[in-house]
């Protein structure tokens, strides 16, 4: 089993690894492209303009020069405009010839045609630095060796031409030749290491990059509001959940707002500007008082960040809690504890009550009183019914993360919600305030009967707890959506002119104890999502609008959405599935 590599972050391979390739443009090598192909140009016409003043000026005009000064500025110049930036390969190309060929090939005729006494030489340099930079390590090397044969001709051609000794002409050839290698081999090098260090540079912002994104969306997903706020007291990052908190609309990811200003505000700027002034961290329980919005209690606890550098000033960094949702959430942890301790009574309770239930129905067969036997008859009612509670607090303790499938029936939902509904109606004395909609036929769904009361009890009670009472406050109806050909869904609305409900309990309304009233235990939503899920079915909430009068209302709409059939049961219209 190989060995995992040395550096790794925790989302993965690093970018510093060596294996990777790079996906980088290359920019860098464009800008010498063209920083080198501008420098051809511009001493071209350097040297034709030097060669056009010989031509004026000299007794003896040397129109061959000139020639070639004028050619070389043109292919220059042509290269410079027309071709794009290009590596030279390893092998004598066309890219090569158009460049450094051309290069060698005119300073090499310039320095022979001279008459002047101006050595041309040193421009040798020019297409040596250019096949070292551009190009590899192999080609700068042969084109330095083509230099070196360059001047080692031009010397023997100068040994006979004159009479001159013949050993100081090759030994410059050679001096000469030696530093042409030196150079393209440490250009090459330098060369090379800065395109290694760009492409580190460029990998290390690409992974910095990936890390900031990730922790963005880290903390834009935190239920915990964090503000950053520097010592003037501007905010210069925030995530969703802080607006949230704060009563504030999301602002742009890259704009600063201050923290100042705000009069509900205080206890929160007081506790930013006691952090920054003893540079220490702080934790309080602070108040918000937004306009229009109720107040908000936060648990909040600041950090000091170590200055980067001497000049720049330190950042406070806020974390900020609902402390109602932290009480909740104890009050949930204690109400679980508390519902386990519940089930294992209830399993201790099944066997004395089957007992009570047996000797009952005994003892019922000995009795001839009408009056002893109504009694009976009141004690097996209340056996069974408490037998039903214990059975259900065994469920909701045992229940598994995918239910199985309960024991249902084919009802008529036009004919059942109505008759619950009169009957929650008559039991609550509510008249005006609930509206009703039902459709003229039938509306077969699997659901169980029993279950279907308690759901939309459940619902109507909490619907009554938080409507306004008024007229047609709450209303209750049947919908039909067709979704696909041959295929209806049916669900049951239950909506009510309530208030909006906080991010903090919307987020958990549908978990076992976490209510927003103390009073409560946190278990009717959690059981009717249950026992909806239990046939197939599902329940969902959402903010939605309603008529009311003449006037559009905005309400707290809860709706389940039934089976049209068993499960398991193909709908109609479809073909069962081939073995």
């Amino acid at each position: 089993m190989s060995a995992p590599p040395e550096a790794s972050s925790w989302f993965g391979p690093t970018l510093l690894e060596p294996g990777l390739t790079s996906t980088t443009t290359p920019q860098e090598f464009e800008r010498l492209w063209r920083a080198f192909m501008t420098a051809r140009a511009t001493l071209g016409l350097v040297l034709v303009l030097l060669q056009g003043g010989f031509y004026f000026v000299a007794s003896q005009q040397n129109t061959t020069a000139l020639l070639i000064c004028s050619t070389y500025f043109v292919a220059a110049l042509a290269v410079r405009l027309i071709s794009h930036p290009h590596h030279l390969g390893h092998t004598f190309d066309a890219q090569w010839l158009r460049t450094v060929g051309v290069d060698l090939l005119a300073f090499s005729a310039l320095q022979a045609v001279q008459n002047n006494n101006i050595n041309y030489t040193p421009l040798l340099a020019l297409p040596v630095l250019m096949a070292s930079i551009l190009g590899s390590l192999i080609m700068s090397m042969g084109t330095a060796a083509g230099v070196t044969l360059l001047l080692f001709t031009y010397a023997f051609w100068t040994t006979l031409q004159t009479s001159s000794d013949a050993t100081a002409h090759f030994m410059q050839a050679a001096l000469t030749g030696s530093g042409c290698f030196a150079i393209s081999f440490i250009a090459n090098q330098f060369a090379t290491r800065l395109a290694s260090v760009e492409l580190r540079a460029q990998r290390s912002q690409l992974a910095v990059t990936i890390q900031r994104q990730v922790n963005e969306l880290v903390i834009a997903t935190l239920s915990d509001g964090i503000l950053v706020v520097d010592e003037q007291l501007w905010v210069r990052s925030a995530n969703p959940a802080a607006f949230t908190l704060l009563g504030l609309s999301p602002q742009p990811p890259d704009s600063l707002w201050p923290l100042t200003g705000q009069a509900g505000w205080q206890d929160l700027l007081d506790l930013v500007i006691l952090s920054h002034s003893t540079q220490q961290d702080q934790l309080a329980n602070v108040r918000i008082h937004q306009e229009g919005q109720g107040p908000r209690h936060l648990r909040v606890r600041t950090q000091i960040t170590p200055p980067l550098q001497a000049q720049t000033s330190s950042l406070c960094v806020v974390f900020m809690q609902d402390q109602r949702e932290m009480q909740a959430r104890v009050r949930t942890e204690k109400l679980a504890s508390m519902g386990r301790m519940s089930a294992a009574v209830a399993h201790e309770i099944r066997n004395p009550l089957a007992a009570i239930i047996q000797a009952n129905a005994l003892l019922s067969e000995d009795l001839k009183e009408p009056s002893h036997l109504r009694m009976t008859q009141m004690v097996n009612q209340n056996a069974l019914r408490l037998e039903k509670i214990v059975q259900n607090v065994l469920n909701l303790a045992h229940a598994p993360h995918h239910p199985e499938v309960a024991t249902g029936q084919m009802l008529d939902l036009a004919e059942d919600a109505p008759r619950i509904c009169r009957d929650w109606q008559h039991q609550n004395a509510v008249t005006q305030a609930l509206t009703t909609n039902w459709p003229a036929t039938v509306v077969l769904v699997w659901f169980d009967a029993d279950h279907l009361r308690r759901i939309l009890v459940n619902l109507l009670d909490n619907a009554k707890r938080f409507s306004s009472g008024q007229e047609n406050s709450i209303q209750v109806g049947i919908q039909k959506s067709h979704q696909r050909p041959r295929q209806t869904n049916i669900s049951l609305t239950v909506w009510s002119d309530g208030g909006p409900l906080e991010p903090s309990v919307e987020q958990h309304l549908f978990e076992p104890f976490f209510s927003s009233d103390s009073r409560s235990s946190g278990l009717g939503l959690y059981i009717c999502r249950e026992l909806c899920e239990s046939h197939g079915a599902s329940m969902s909430y959402e903010r939605n609008n309603r008529i009311i009068g003449k006037k559009m209302q905005s309400g707290n709409e809860f709706s389940v959405l039934f089976c049209t059939q068993p499960p398991g049961v193909p709908p109609t219209g479809t073909m069962p599935p081939s073995p």
